[in-house]
This record gives structure tokens, C-alpha cells and sequence, in this order.
């Protein structure tokens, strides 16, 4: 997929596709600025970011490589920041997509990955993608590249917040089925699903305090913006401060489902632990005794059926007494 590059007008927010190799004159006209969108990063991205728009080497290495976190830097002319959405991947995993940004004061780059090979293009480039079409329909109309970043992040956020919604419905989904009994059949199926649910909401709230983090760090230290600007700023710290507080909302949640489904798990083996040992304590000096007995018996001639009844009568008296005296105790 090529690089997107839009020129955007300052003073009414319209823009026009453009030309990449355009650039370098394009940067310097007062009345626009531009968005160059990266869907696959290269070398050739590198070189772009640091001899034709400027930004800083270190920046630029970290957008080309892959951060576990999320990060941000903040120079003089510019404003860096690597951002996380999370897609649910095979067998419970959680692929962490990277979306790069490049906020200047006449262009705004938006960079995705690196990728991994179980991840397609079109759900790196979801969001960007939608903002785009909104550009180009004139739904959206961003005078500033902060402005648009403002967009561009907002879609990750909602894209969060859609995957929570999703998920707190599968908890909804599992809570009724803990209330109802329905998985005492096989529990170790059904905490699996437990916990590939915690999993997931585990990562978003990762993701979401990680960026609201960064972003508050930003506010603190981006005074040059305009006041519009700083707004918009503030208002996306805010936006992930929500997401964070909303997923772990939903997570404690679903470990107290857990905790209560185990729980009652737990006590139901505790229960069972304690009736085999009654049954054990029960049985064992009746098998003492007949096992004593018994090789005595083998090697007698004949039986002795009054000695073998009254046996069997002591050992039934033996296993009636001990059950009475471990109902007493209350064992069972």
C-alpha cells in the first residue's frame, strides 16, 4: 500500500491528495500544511522523516523499530508519540498495534508498526483509513496538524472502547452462566475462557495507562501550542484516563466472577477431601482386621462359619459406629 499524502488548507480545513515526491515545496508553503500517512515503515521512511521534515534521529529510529510501550518524545519543532491499540489474535493472544506520530507545525506523519506477519494491512490502517475518508468527504475539516492527530487518536480510543464494550459483554455472558451452574461440568474449560477474557481486558488497561501516562507528560511539557490546540491535547490524557478507569472497572468485575467460581470449585473439593478421608477412616480397621483374618483363613483346612459370622458382625458394628461418630462430628 503507497504512503497517503494530503496537503491540507490552514484556513478552511479542505484537502486534496498530493504527491510524496512533492514534499520538499509542499512543506514550505504558509497557507497549508501537510499528512503523510506510512502504512509500512522502511528505511526509506527514515530518510524521509530526518532530511526532509527534520525530526529528531532518535525519534525517528524509534518509530522504525518496535516499542513494547508507549512512548513519546518532545523537541523544540515537533512532538513524537508511539501509541498501542490491541486486536485478539489466535488461541487467547493479544497483538499490540503500533501507530506512530509526528506532530510539527506545518505537517503530521502518521507511521504503522512494524507488523506482524499474523496481522493484516487493513487492521493496522483501520483508523487512519476512516479518517481519511472523512477528510475526503469533508466530514472533517482540521485546521492544524494537531487538530487532525486529535482525530486519528480519538479512533484508536473508540476502537478501545468498542473492544471493552465487546469483552463486558462476555463477562455479562459468563457471570450468568457461573450463577446457573451451567459449567460444573468441565471447569478447567471454563476458566480458560475466564482468563483469556482477563487477558485481553488485562492488555487494554495496559495500553490505556501506559498512553494516558504519556499524554500527561505531553500536556505538562507541549506549551507552545495554541490554546485550541492544548485543549485537544488535554482532552485525548482525558479520553485515555477514561478507557483506563473503565477497563479496570470492568476487570475487577470479572475477577470477582472468577474468584467465585473457583471459590465455590474449592469448596466443593474441600468437601469431597473430607468425605474420602471419612470413608477412608471408616474402612480402615475394617480392612486391618479382615486383612488379618483373611491370611489366617488360608490356611485353615475348613471354614469356620461361627467365627467368620461373628467377624463380620463386629466389623459391621465397627463401620455403623464410626459413621455415627463422624456424623456427629459433622464431616458428612
Amino acid at each position: 500500500m503507497p504512503n497517503g499524502v494530503y496537503l491540507i488548507d490552514r484556513a478552511t480545513g479542505a484537502a486534496q491528495a498530493a504527491d510524496e515526491a512533492d514534499l520538499p515545496s509542499l512543506l514550505q508553503r504558509a497557507d497549508a500544511w501537510v499528512w503523510l500517512d506510512v502504512p509500512e515503515p522502511a528505511e526509506e521512511t527514515g530518510t524521509v522523516l530526518r532530511e526532509v521534515l527534520g525530526c529528531h534521529p532518535q525519534a525517528v529510529d524509534d518509530a522504525l523499530r518496535r516499542n513494547h510501550i508507549a512512548r513519546m518524545h518532545h523537541y523544540p519543532d515537533h512532538l513524537f508519540l508511539a501509541l498501542h491499540r490491541p486486536l485478539s489474535g489466535a488461541a487467547g493472544h493479544v497483538h499490540y498495534l503500533e501507530l506512530d506520530l509526528f506532530v510539527g507545525r506545518n505537517y503530521l506523519v502518521t507511521s504503522h508498526g512494524p507488523r506482524s506477519a499474523a496481522v493484516g494491512l487493513g487492521a493496522m490502517v483501520a483508523e487512519t483509513s476512516e479518517v481519511a475518508e472523512h477528510l475526503a468527504s469533508g466530514q472533517l475539516v482540521p485546521r492544524t496538524p494537531m487538530a487532525l492527530a486529535y482525530a486519528v487518536v480519538s479512533a484508536v480510543t473508540d476502537a478501545e472502547e468498542r473492544i471493552v464494550n465487546e469483552f463486558a459483554r462476555e463477562v455479562g455472558l459468563l457471570e450468568q452462566r457461573v450463577m446457573a451452574q451451567e459449567e460444573e461440568g468441565n471447569p478447567q474449560k471454563f476458566l480458560d475462557e475466564l482468563f483469556t477474557t482477563r487477558h485481553t481486558l488485562l492488555t487494554v488497561l495496559t495500553m490505556a495507562a501506559q498512553s494516558s501516562e504519556v499524554l500527561a507528560r505531553a500536556r505538562k511539557l507541549v506549551v507552545e501550542l495554541a490554546k485550541g490546540d492544548r485543549e485537544l491535547l488535554e482532552d485525548l490524557h482525558d479520553q485515555y484516563r477514561r478507557l483506563e478507569h473503565i477497563a479496570k472497572s470492568q476487570l475487577v468485575f470479572l475477577e470477582g466472577v472468577t474468584d467465585f467460581y473457583r471459590a465455590r470449585n474449592d469448596t466443593r473439593m474441600t468437601i469431597a477431601g473430607e468425605r474420602l478421608a471419612v470413608i477412608a477412616a471408616v474402612t480402615l480397621p475394617i480392612a486391618a482386621i479382615s486383612g488379618v483374618m483373611g491370611m489366617n483363613v488360608i490356611v485353615n483346612d475348613r471354614t469356620e462359619w461361627v467365627g467368620l459370622v461373628v467377624l463380620l458382625a463386629v466389623m459391621a458394628t465397627m463401620s455403623v459406629w464410626l459413621l455415627r461418630w463422624a456424623r456427629k462430628q459433622g464431616w458428612w
